[in-house]
């Protein structure tokens, strides 16, 4: 840190001088004793200009060769290497013009500064050059577009029926899970039934809801596909998980989703990293209000015989809160004892509930 500090001091100090001098230049054509800038001061700021392009080009190659690793994170889904073939692809050929571009226009700053024995050609148009630069790009943005939108539409396409299905809600300022039971099915919802206790708005009419439970934190399985049906509550927030390559937006009143297999679990990439206390988090990456920082959830990757034995250990959310059975329909009440694994001997259900 010391020595970046200097060298930003130095660099001041010389940009300082070079504008001194360039001010003295100023005010001694205002004053009349010099009929205008000289040569020598444009050759000068061409020098700077190169000087410039050297050396924080220089610190800018340094830079992202010593910190690659901490922004070039481990990719821990199946699609994340598609995703990132893609990402060095684009970084690849817009650097590459990018790099081009700036050497060439701090190098014209120098070679075409002004002096008094030279004087401009008037170069007016060249219609090869122009066609060259216009159709060059548009293939090669043409080429990435397509290639992006194919890895886009895979990712987003209809999950494997396999999937395990994890909902995602997003609200001021948390995540909630929920998750299918043992149908696998997740019960419908309804805005108007939420309340301090159904955060989801579960509505009791629709028997895929009994069996449904919601962890405090997420478990998926090493190895299969899963899919995030998301949604948002009130504001927009966004789904963002690195190490997955995954980012994918809560939008109120439009459930949006998102499939993907986890390639390596928790305890491998404790091992990975070399950190006993790595994990995955979920975090929005939307700004949504003041409590935005608060919006951190940890997932949990298992080995697929792990995340088998933890979900049946879940409870039902209608299990935990039984006086809501007074929502479910005469009909379907003992279906929903049933589903839901509610104890009727443990004192929780009550006439009024029936």
């Amino acid at each position: 840190m010391n020595q970046i500090l200097l060298g930003a001091g130095i660099v001041l100090l010389v940009l300082i001088i070079g504008l001194l001098y360039k001010i003295s230049i100023m005010v001694g054509v205002a004053r009349g004793k010099k009929e205008g800038p000289e040569s020598r001061s444009n050759t000068v700021n061409g020098v700077f200009m190169l000087l410039f392009l050297v050396i924080f080009g220089a610190m800018g190659w340094i830079s992202a060769y010593l910190y690659f690793d901490d922004y070039n994170i481990p990719v821990a889904s199946a699609h994340g290497s598609v995703t990132d073939t893609l990402f060095w692809w684009t970084m690849g050929i817009t650097g590459f013009a990018f790099v081009v571009t700036q050497v060439l226009l701090f190098y014209f700053s120098f070679k075409y500064r002004y002096r008094k024995e030279a004087r401009a050609t008037y170069y007016p148009d060249n219609s090869k050059l122009e066609i060259i630069w216009t159709v060059v790009p548009a293939v090669v943005l043409t080429l990435l577009v397509f290639y992006g939108l194919n890895v886009w539409t895979d990712i987003t396409s209809q999950a494997p029926e396999d999937a395990e299905v994890v909902e995602i809600m997003g609200m001021q300022f948390a995540w909630k899970t929920r998750y299918p039971g043992a149908d696998n099915q997740l019960g419908n919802y309804d805005y108007r039934k939420i309340d301090a206790a159904n955060m989801f708005g579960m509505d009791l009419t629709d028997k895929n809801s009994f069996d449904d439970f919601m962890p405090r934190e997420i478990h998926i399985p090493k190895g299969k596909p899963v899919l995030f049906k998301i949604r948002a509550r009130d504001v927009l927030h966004s789904v963002y998980v690195p190490y997955f390559r995954l980012k994918m937006d809560a939008v109120p009143g439009m459930p949006t989703k998102f499939w993907f297999v986890p390639t390596k679990s928790t305890a491998d990439m404790r091992e990975e990293t070399g950190n006993p206390d790595f994990n995955y988090e979920l975090a929005c990456a939307e700004i949504c209000g003041n409590g935005h920082f608060t919006m951190r959830m940890t997932i949990v990757v298992d080995e697929p015989a792990d995340y088998e034995k933890w979900k049946k250990e879940q409870k039902s959310w209608l299990s935990k809160n039984p006086e809501y059975m007074s929502q479910v329909p005469a009909a379907l009440k003992e279906v929903a004892l049933i589903s839901s694994g509610i104890d009727t001997e443990a004192g929780k259900i009550t006439e009024a509930s029936f």
